[in-house]
């Protein structure tokens, strides 16, 4: 009923492809330091509070799985292996934002 209002009444206007050319001469020669593949860019780049709020995240979601599996286990109940199992993903996750958060190969900045 409100479809026809919520369009809009202008034409879309789409842009010409750009035109490709076949030379490499008219490419601009990569600077010395520049990376020289889209491979070697990097993809993200990680601040300091970017990896706290993640690494802290996910060894609170680490904890909490490990606990939830270890609950039944205090109340008296042996451990099947879907509760070991549950444990060690716990404990991965846990592990998971301990890496994050230690930055081991140090390609994080600060930003500022």
């Amino acid at each position: 009923m409100g479809s026809f209002l919520s369009q809009s009444m202008e034409p879309i206007k789409v842009s010409a492809p750009p035109k490709v050319t076949n030379s490499a001469e008219s490419l601009p020669l990569a600077a010395p330091g520049a990376p020289t593949s889209p491979a070697e860019a990097p993809v993200f780049n990680n601040c300091w509070s970017c990896r706290v709020l993640s690494g802290s995240g996910l060894i609170g979601a680490g904890a909490y799985v490990y606990w939830v599996a270890r609950k039944p286990m205090k109340l008296g109940y042996a451990p099947s292996p879907g509760t070991v199992t549950q444990m060690v993903i716990g404990i991965s996750i846990a592990c998971w934002g301990v890496i994050i958060l230690s930055d081991p190969k140090g390609k994080a900045f600060r930003a500022d």
